[in-house]
């Protein structure tokens, strides 16, 4: 019964995201997605509350990699898409919720580390991105993508806080020098990958290294 009220708690939880996004996309359309970008990875707080194993968890992440992926066809929730589309940014971070459930979940059974992982995608890249655009600085381009020293720095300082609370929390020797390590590594990674594949490659790769630890 648990479970199955964590799938209902689940999807009335991002239904209120996407309704309060509607109020960002009148700042303008990148704010609305970034909202759901970041508010979502909150919803492994309640994953790791309400479900039991790995296959209650992938539930909610399954469907919405079926869902984002109609949206990014048809528009279906546009409060989440780009008038222009740049990538399957949406449907990757479904994929990611996916991947790292089944592992956390189910074959570690370590739904801690997914959560790091997470909210590093989530807060990380997220805030990066805003902070990056409100805030002038140095500017690159990788690719397509522009990047800036700002947005980058942004992403590391999220990063290693993240993973520091989470190091000091469980005790893991050298903590500190591991988050600073693990934090650059995840800010490269940001800046390299492309076309909304840092939705997965970010959250992917922290999971490992954390595990490596």
């Amino acid at each position: 019964m648990k479970n199955i009220l964590g799938i209902i708690v689940s999807y009335i939880f991002i239904g209120i995201i996407i309704v309060f996004a509607k109020f960002f996309k009148k700042i303008g359309e990148e704010a609305s997605r970034k909202f759901i970008h970041i508010m979502l990875s909150n919803w492994w707080f309640i994953a790791m509350y309400f479900f039991e194993n790995a296959l209650w968890a992938s539930i909610v992440p399954l469907s919405f990699v079926v869902i984002n992926y109609i949206s990014y066809k048809k528009n279906l929730i546009s409060v989440m898409e780009r008038e222009s589309q740049d990538g399957l940014g949406t449907v990757y971070y479904a994929i990611s919720l996916l991947i790292l459930a089944i592992i956390t979940f189910g074959i570690t059974n370590k739904p801690e580390i997914g959560l790091c992982s997470v909210l590093i995608m989530g807060y990380g890249d997220g805030l990066a991105a805003i902070i990056g655009k409100k805030v002038k600085s140095y500017e690159y381009k990788i690719g397509n993508t522009k990047k800036t020293l700002v947005g980058s720095l942004t992403m590391f300082v999220i990063t290693f806080i993240t993973i520091a609370i989470y190091l000091g929390l469980t005790g893991i020797n050298l903590w500190a020098i591991k988050s600073i390590v693990t934090a650059i590594i995840l800010t490269i990674i940001e800046a390299v990958s492309i076309k909304g594949t840092d939705n997965i490659t970010i959250p992917i790769s922290a999971c490992t290294l954390l595990f490596l630890m």
